[in-house]
Formats: structure tokens, C-alpha cells, sequence
């Protein structure tokens, strides 16, 4: 069983968490404010208490069944003495007895402590103000939804990420044409040049994310894109008070493909961008090579929320450094069809004018 560890005021006793708000460690209850570096050594004395040892004795002749202990961890509120279940890759959460920020610091030893964080500068407000702005202007977004759209769950979320650091050499070769067009009396003139390109070069990257989760959907952590790493610091326990964690569960080797893949992507798309002045472009060839690179384990504030319509739920999340939101919707049908007969009767409309104008030409 692992050993949870809460943050107490040393003004009041009472819990402490991060507030995104002042960037301090704050107490819910004297709203005193404290420097997370001041924190420190208290941070590093609590990774090396022992875990307090409890027995319990097991009195049901009943046994959990091996797999339904899969993916399963139990925990322990020093606090209050309530357990908590969760997943094996919780990390960071809130006793759900005595509302105390908990960190779970047996989950953060060895090599699944992260490199770096990013702390949350947004609060929960500002999530929920971001999903009303979300809403307005969405045409084919059905009205009942947004009168009766209901969050159902909002939680800040630490969610792991590989940062991956590179230099990248390439060369690309590329098919060209030209097109000069003249017309005299008689006829009209097409003359074709083609040409052979070569962009060869080398490009740094720093800090490609790939996101280390796997129950976190690749294309919606991507969309939630740039996080500002300036504002990184080094990890320190103090930072998830308050939130939720998530370790990874998809490590370093096994992110390499789609990191390789980004950078690929982006190297393709860099080079292909100083091609200029010609009437087509097509990619021959591509050689894309990392000469160094180098990987380390972070975590990156994320807003997630839940919404209910309908029988179904839908899923929004919010970059908790940019506020950058993003999410799916659901489709007014009526609306849709309504806007589809509209844009092809214009359409419609347009092509016979262009019919009117050529008989009368």
C-alpha cells in the first residue's frame, strides 16, 4: 500500500494546495500564502519518510479474483484514515472523505518522477467560461443543447508527456514545373519547363510532446498545442496538490515512432515552404536523419470536462497554461440540411447567372 502525503499550514493545520491563480501554495482555510521553493526541503524530507506500516486483517473468506485486481491500487488518507481506490496510473488526487489534497508519492519514485512541469495558470472558472465561448456562433450546434447542457465532471489534469530534443539533418529532392502561357491570332501557347530542387540542411528542435498516455486521445492532447516550456520548473510534488495526475503508461521507447514522425513532418514541411516560384511542386525523394537528441519525462496542465446531452457525453479540454480550447459537438440534423438545401440553391443560382452570361457572349 502506498504512502499519501498531504500539505499542512504550518499557520492553521490546514490543507494546502497550488493556486494557478497567485502561483503560491495556498491554505483553503487562512488563505495564507506560501513561496513553493519554501516548500523545498520539505518536499525532499517527505521522499524519504518511510511508509507508515498498518495490518489489516481479513476476515471475508472471500479473495479478489486475479483479475479483478488488474489495473487496481489501493491508497490511504493519513489524514483522515479513508482509503482510496483508483487507477494504477492515478498519481495525484483529492480524498474523497475529507476533500484533503493528497500526493501520492510512492507513484513518483525511481525513473516515474518527471523532469519537468508546467503548473496550471488557469483555474476551474476559466475552464467553464471557455466552454461558453466555445458554444457561441455554432450555427449547426442544436439549441437544447446548449440550454441544457450540463458539465458533469470538470478536473484539472497533470498529464504526462515525452519531450523529445533534436538535431535533424535532411535532403530533399524535388520535381519542379514552370508554365509560361502566350496565345497570338491563331493559337494558344503552353511551354513546360521542369526543373530539379535540392534542399539540404539541418534543423534543432526542442521539446516535441508526445503524449505518455494512452487513455489521453493523441489527437485531442495535439490540438491543445503550444504549451510556452519557458515557463517549465523543475518537478517538484508541491505543484499537483490539488489536482489530478496521471503517470505514464506509454514510456519513453514506445513514443519514440510518433516523435520521429513529428519531426519528420515538420522537417518536410520547413524545407518545402522554400521552394518558391514555380507552378508545381511534387517531393521526389526525402532523407530526414537525427544526428543527436535526447528525452525527458514532463507533465502539462490540462482542464478536462464533461458534459452530458442526450444519452451521450461529450469531451472538452482546455491547454491550462494558453486556455486554448478544444472539443466536439453535436450536429443539429435539421439545421445542417436546412444550410446544405441553402448553399446549393446558391450554388445553383451561380451556375445558371454563369449560363446566362456565356449566351449572351
Amino acid at each position: 500500500m502506498s504512502n499519501l502525503q498531504e500539505y499542512k499550514c504550518p499557520e492553521c493545520g490546514g490543507a494546502i494546495a497550488f493556486d494557478s491563480q497567485v502561483q503560491q501554495m495556498k491554505c483553503q482555510f487562512c488563505d495564507t500564502t506560501f513561496e513553493v521553493e519554501a516548500l523545498k526541503a520539505f518536499d525532499d524530507a517527505l521522499h524519504q519518510e518511510q511508509p507508515a506500516k498498518m495490518n489489516w486483517e481479513q476476515q471475508s473468506s472471500e479473495q479478489w479474483r486475479e483479475d479483478e485486481l488488474t489495473g487496481l491500487s489501493v491508497y490511504s488518507c493519513q489524514s483522515c484514515g479513508g482509503e482510496i481506490v483508483g487507477g494504477e496510473t492515478m498519481a495525484a488526487t483529492k480524498c474523497p472523505f475529507c476533500d484533503n489534497p493528497v500526493v501520492v508519492t510512492g507513484q513518483f519514485s525511481g525513473d516515474l518522477r518527471p523532469n519537468l512541469v508546467i503548473p496550471f495558470k488557469l483555474a476551474k472558472q476559466d475552464a467553464i467560461e471557455a466552454l461558453s465561448k466555445h458554444l457561441l456562433g455554432k450555427k449547426l450546434l442544436p439549441k437544447i443543447f446548449k440550454d441544457q447542457n450540463r458539465i458533469e465532471e470538470i478536473k484539472g489534469v497533470y498529464v504526462p508527456f515525452w519531450l523529445f530534443d533534436s538535431d535533424t539533418s535532411a535532403s530533399i529532392h524535388y520535381k519542379a514545373t514552370k508554365l509560361r502561357t502566350w496565345m497570338d491570332s491563331s493559337y494558344n501557347y503552353t511551354e513546360t519547363s521542369y526543373y530539379h530542387v535540392l534542399r539540404e540542411g539541418t534543423l534543432g528542435f526542442e521539446h516535441v510532446p508526445v503524449d505518455g498516455s494512452s487513455k489521453m486521445a493523441d489527437d485531442l492532447m495535439e490540438s491543445l498545442e503550444p504549451y510556452d516550456y519557458a515557463e517549465a520548473v523543475d518537478f517538484q510534488t508541491a505543484y499537483l496538490a490539488g489536482y489530478l495526475a496521471d503517470k505514464y503508461d506509454v514510456d519513453a521507447e514506445q513514443s519514440i515512432a510518433r516523435a520521429n514522425e513529428r519531426v519528420k513532418n515538420s522537417v518536410e514541411d520547413a524545407f518545402r515552404n522554400t521552394v518558391t516560384g514555380y507552378s508545381s511542386v511534387t517531393a521526389e525523394r526525402s532523407h530526414v536523419h537525427q544526428e543527436t537528441g535526447k528525452v525527458c519525462y514532463a507533465l502539462l496542465p490540462v482542464w478536462m470536462l464533461t458534459t452530458a446531452w442526450n444519452g451521450k457525453n461529450y469531451t472538452f479540454a482546455m491547454n491550462g497554461q494558453t486556455g486554448k480550447f478544444v472539443g466536439d459537438l453535436p450536429l443539429d440534423k435539421g439545421a445542417y440540411w436546412r444550410w446544405f438545401g441553402g448553399l446549393s440553391a446558391l450554388i445553383g443560382a451561380a451556375a445558371l447567372a454563369a449560363q446566362a452570361i456565356i449566351s449572351i457572349f
